[in-house]
């Protein structure tokens, strides 16, 4: 007898080391990055750019935590998280930004919780 097996909406989409993506993605889960992408992402939860992971575009989401590379513009809607080992090169909107030591940031960055729209699914990001 064939078991019937569920998917585990808490579980993080997942693009693993050495694959690479030219074109956009739009997700509903969290999404973890360890490869390379190159487009933009949306996410109505956390995305989270894994120490070997790098992308050019534009980001949005909820929350972010980035531990390797992004060029690009990042729209976050609550805390944007920069590790010791992350590299940063764009502009950012922001409600909280965390700089560890060891991070490089190159770009400007708005910090305000004024501004806010939804996007589809219910998520605010800042225009």
């Amino acid at each position: 007898m064939a078991k019937k097996y569920e998917t585990e909406s808490n579980l993080a989409d997942m693009i693993g080391p050495g694959t690479k993506i030219k074109g956009d993605i739009e997700t509903n889960n969290d999404i973890k990055v360890d490869g390379t992408i190159e487009g933009n992402i949306v996410s109505k939860g956390k995305i989270i750019i894994g120490q070997t992971g790098k992308v050019t575009g534009e980001l949005k989401s909820t929350n972010c935590d980035v531990m390797g590379t992004i060029e690009g513009k990042l729209t976050v809607t609550e805390l944007l998280s920069l590790k010791a080992s992350s590299k940063l090169h764009g502009d950012v909107k922001t409600s909280k930004l965390s700089i560890e030591p060891g991070a490089i940031f190159t770009g400007t960055c708005k910090m305000d919780d004024k501004d806010t729209q939804p996007i589809p699914g219910g998520t605010n990001l800042k225009k």
